[in-house]
């Protein structure tokens, strides 16, 4: 994970450039009570679950992710790289053990 949001001295948004490797997924599934987010796949493709639904995801596809869902991705057999872009809020949001989020 890289986060962009000091080195672009942005106040409010937030940047990261995240990425999974082939056949893995996020060490943790994660909402924000208050953020909106959208995740920008750069390369490789997978999976994106949002809370119940599972979703195929590839190269240039954008997801608009609600507040109070949660979210998680899985990486297809090349791994998926991707940009998350949203407002910044200090304190925001939950995290849940992927085990219990994506059995």
């Amino acid at each position: 994970m890289r986060f962009a949001q000091g080195d672009l001295d942005a106040v409010r948004t937030g940047v990261s450039l995240m990425a999974v490797k082939p056949g893995r997924r996020q060490a943790i599934a994660h909402r924000h009570d208050e953020a909106e987010e959208v995740y920008v796949i750069v390369s490789g493709s997978g999976r994106i679950k949002l809370d119940d639904d599972i979703v195929e995801v590839g190269p240039m596809d954008a997801i608009r992710v609600a507040p109070t869902v949660t979210r998680a991705l899985e990486g297809g057999p090349d791994g998926i790289e991707y940009l998350a872009v949203g407002q910044h809020h200090d304190g925001d949001g939950a995290i849940q053990p992927i085990e219990e989020f994506w059995p």
